[in-house]
C-alpha cells in the first residue's frame, strides 16, 4: 500500500503517517485483522488491505 500511495503523490499533496496497530490498543481493537488500512486525518476509514485509489481520490478531492 505504501508504494501505491507514493505513486499518487505526484497527483496530490499529502502526508503518510505509519502507525503500528499492535502498539496502540484502540487501533488494534478497531481494526484487528483489517491491516493494513488507510484512514484520513480525522480517522475516517478510506480502505483496507490494498489501496483503493478511487476512494482515496474521492477523499482528497474534498480538500482541493
Amino acid at each position: 500500500m505504501l508504494a501505491a500511495l507514493e505513486a499518487m503523490r505526484g497527483e496530490y499533496d499529502f502526508v503518510v503517517v505509519v502507525r503500528d496497530v499492535e502498539q496502540e490498543a484502540a487501533l488494534e481493537e478497531r481494526y484487528g485483522e483489517l491491516v493494513p488500512f488507510l484512514a484520513g486525518a480525522a480517522g475516517e476509514e478510506i480502505c483496507h488491505y490494498f489501496l483503493d485509489a478511487a476512494a482515496l481520490r474521492e477523499y482528497l478531492a474534498k480538500f482541493r
